[in-house]
C-alpha cells in the first residue's frame, strides 16, 4: 500500500494573511483471490494422447477474468519425450496486461497432506507478480512432474489426481477523503406497477384465458413485450383491444407472465401451482419459458431457463431438453446434455416418457445426445480445435516468458 499526500497553499494579496490546506489521497494496491479444484479422472485413459494435447478445466471467474486449468498427460514440449507431466493455468478471456499471484498445487490423497506446492503467494517476488499480456497467456511448468514418480506417488489415488488452483488478480486503486454521503435506496418501481396491476385501476384491456378474464394496461404490455405492441398498437393491431382472448396457454401461466411484465420478478411457484413440489414448480417454469419466447421476455426466458437448470431430474430433464430445442435456449440445452449423458443418468433417463417425446419431437438431438455420451466414454475433455491452441500456450518452463504462438 503506498500513500501520497499532497499539500497545496493558496497564497493571498498580503503577506499578513494566508491560508494553506492539506489534502491526502491513499493509493491501495491489492489481489482478489479465488480458488478453482479441478479433478482428473481416468488418468491412465489419458496418456498416449499426445504431446502438447491437454485435457482442460472449465473456465473459473477470478478478478473479473476467466481462467483454466490445462494439464498435459504427455507434457508440452516434444524435447522432453513424454517424460514429464505439465501443468498450467491459463487466462481464457480476453485482458491486456493482467497482473496476478498463482498457486498450483497437486494434492496428496493419502491423507499425510505432503501437496506439491507451486506458489507466489506467501513470498517476495522479485520482479513483481506475473504479467500475462494477451487471452491464452499462460503460467505455470512443463516438467511439473516426472511421469513414472507420480505414477508411484500419492497423489495418484483410484487413477485420478486432484488440482488446486489459487489466483489473486492484482487490483489498485485511489481513496480520497469523503466529504459526505446521501444514501439513495435501490429503485422499486416495479413495487408502484405491481400494485397497479393489483389495485386494476385504469385498466384498458382484459384477456380470457381458460374462462378466466386478467384486466391489465395496454401501455405496460407494450412496453414490456414487442408482442403485445404489435397486437394492441401495430398496424396489424387486433379489431377488438377491449378484451382479447388468448388461446393455447393455461392461466396460471398467463397470470404469470402478466406478474413478471408488472413486477419484474417471477411470482410464488408454490402459490400460483398450490403444490409444494419440485416436480410442480419445474413444469410451471417449463410452461412459462414457452410463453417467454411467445411474448418476447428475454429475461423471463432467462429466469426459466436458471430455474430448471437447478431443478434438472430424471423425470423432467428429457422434457426440459425438447423446450430447450424448441425455443433456442442453448445453455440450458448443455446443460441437459450434459446430465443426460452421464452413465449413472442415461439408461433411467430412456426408461421415461419424456424420452419417447424427445425422440418424436426432436430426433435431430439425438445425434447431440450420442457425441456427448461418447464424449464421457473417453474419461477426459479434450480440446483439440486448431483454434483453440493458440490460447493455451505463452510461458516457458519456469512460467516467466510468454510467446504467442501464430
Amino acid at each position: 500500500m503506498g500513500k501520497v499526500l499532497l499539500e497545496t497553499s493558496k497564497p493571498s494579496s498580503s503577506s499578513a494573511s494566508s491560508v494553506s490546506a492539506t489534502t491526502s489521497s491513499t493509493s491501495v494496491t491489492d489481489t482478489v483471490n479465488g480458488s478453482h479444484q479441478f479433478k482428473i479422472t481416468g488418468y491412465s485413459l489419458s496418456k498416449g494422447m499426445g504431446i502438447g494435447k491437454y485435457i482442460a478445466s472449465d473456465t473459473f471467474m477470478v478478478g473479473g477474468f476467466l481462467w483454466a486449468i490445462y494439464f498435459y498427460p504427455d507434457g508440452k514440449s516434444p524435447e522432453d519425450n513424454a517424460t514429464y507431466v505439465s501443468l498450467f493455468i491459463a487466462l481464457a478471456s480476453e485482458g491486456t496486461d493482467v497482473r496476478a499471484l498463482f498457486e498450483l498445487t497437486l494434492l496428496d490423497q493419502s491423507g499425510k497432506e505432503q501437496h506439491k506446492v507451486h506458489s507466489h503467494f506467501g513470498r517476495t517476488l522479485e520482479s513483481g507478480p506475473y504479467t500475462l499480456k494477451y487471452r491464452g497467456s499462460m503460467w505455470g511448468y512443463k516438467r511439473f512432474f516426472k511421469r513414472t514418480q507420480l505414477e508411484q506417488s500419492d497423489y495418484l489415488k483410484d487413477d485420478c489426481l486432484s488440482v488446486h488452483c489459487s489466483v489473486g488478480v492484482v487490483k489498485s486503486h485511489t481513496e480520497g477523503p469523503k466529504i459526505y454521503s446521501i444514501a439513495v435506496p435501490p429503485s422499486n418501481i416495479n413495487q408502484h406497477f405491481g400494485k397497479l396491476l393489483e389495485s386494476e385501476k385504469g385498466t384498458d384491456v382484459s384477456f380470457e384465458v381458460d374462462g378466466e378474464v386478467f384486466p391489465a394496461h395496454k401501455l405496460v404490455l407494450a412496453a414490456r413485450s414487442p408482442v403485445f405492441r404489435a397486437q394492441l398498437f401495430g398496424p396489424m393491431k387486433d379489431q377488438n383491444t377491449k378484451q382479447i382472448k388468448i388461446e393455447d396457454i393455461e392461466a396460471p401461466v398467463f397470470k404469470a407472465v402478466l406478474h413478471f411484465m408488472y413486477w419484474d420478478s417471477l411470482p410464488d411457484m408454490q402459490e400460483l401451482t398450490g403444490l409444494n413440489s419440485k416436480w410442480a414448480s419445474a413444469l410451471m417454469s417449463q410452461h412459462l419459458l414457452a410463453a417467454a419466447d411467445r411474448y418476447g421476455l428475454d429475461r423471463l426466458r432467462l429466469l426459466c431457463e436458471a430455474n430448471l437448470c437447478e431443478d434438472v431430474t430424471i423425470n423432467t430433464v428429457a422434457t426440459t431438453l425438447a423446450l430447450a430445442e424448441q425455443h433456442h435456449c442453448f445453455q440450458l440445452k448443455a446443460v441437459c446434455l450434459k446430465f443426460v449423458a452421464m452413465p449413472e443418468n442415461l439408461r433411467a433417463v430412456m426408461q421415461t416418457d419424456g424420452f419417447e417425446y424427445l425422440k418424436e419431437s426432436c430426433p435431430s438431438v439425438m445425434t447431440e445426445l450420442l457425441e456427448h455420451v461418447a464424449r464421457v466414454n473417453e474419461h477426459s475433455v479434450i480440446i483439440s480445435r486448431h483454434g483453440n491452441e493458440a490460447i493455451l500456450d505463452g510461458s516457458d518452463a519456469n512460467g516467466r516468458r510468454v510467446k504467442q504462438r501464430l
